[in-house]
């Protein structure tokens, strides 16, 4: 009798969508905050297009560095975790293959079932180190090239976020439509980015959006809220 072949669809590019996440939440907030500051306080619409875009220049150029120092870290740490764990395999073998021994444990395996199983594992000091990694601290090896896909992610998610409540000015010469327009424009462009966001992470998609559409739109009006207070 044919049977339909079973396919697993995951998702696995849960680091970039979260470099996407960071980097067009903050652009979609802050340089829309600013452009409606100023926009209270100027009557030119070239000097909010002038400060806005200065603005997402150098929130893109802080954003991706931090996500390329982020990245680093996580590597360094692993890296340093797994030289930690050569040494205590070659200096405390025994205890190390207690651990890998309660490991197992925790599935429901007795020690007549395990004996195999640490025998063949703790052969290969390689794979020994990689079990511990995976199993006893929950790391995994970090992409080599994790620093600079995080680092570009980020800063384009942040220009391409800072590009939508800034281009109204850009097109509309009245101040005012502007700014409501921009407004607009960005409370739309937030439930369309968590609804994405949801799709791409299994969460239902208009839940996803009407919460990025709350949590952003409440970060833009408190940041909205502070520069017109301090202009």
């Amino acid at each position: 009798m044919p049977t339909t072949p079973h396919a697993e669809r995951h998702f696995t590019a849960s680091a970039t969508v979260r470099d996407v996440v960071i980097g067009m939440s903050d652009g979609l907030t802050v340089p829309f905050a600013l452009a409606a500051g100023l926009s209270g306080a100027v009557s030119a619409t070239k000097l909010v297009i002038t400060a806005g875009g200065a603005e997402i220049a150098a929130g893109a150029l802080a954003m991706g560095l931090g996500g390329y120092l982020a990245a680093r870290t996580d590597r360094d740490h692993y890296n340093s975790e797994v030289a930690r764990e050569h040494r205590e395999t070659q200096e405390i073998p025994h205890e190390e293959r207690r651990e890998v021994a309660e490991i197992f444990h925790q599935y429901g395996l007795t020690d007549e079932e395990v004996k195999p199983m640490l025998d063949a594992l703790t052969k290969d000091p390689r794979r020994w180190v990689d079990f511990m990694m995976r199993f006893e601290l929950g790391l995994e090896a970090p992409d080599p090239k994790r620093e600079l896909k995080s680092a570009v992610t980020i800063a384009l998610s942040y220009v391409l976020g800072g590009l939508i409540p800034l281009l109204p000015y850009i097109l509309i010469p009245t101040m005012q439509t502007a700014l409501l327009t921009s407004v607009g424009v960005t409370l739309v462009a937030l439930f369309a980015f968590g609804a994405v966001k949801g799709g791409f992470t299994g969460v239902p998609r208009l839940r996803s959006g009407l919460q990025t559409l709350l949590v952003g739109g409440l970060a833009a009006g408190a940041a909205f809220a502070l520069a017109r207070l301090l202009g």
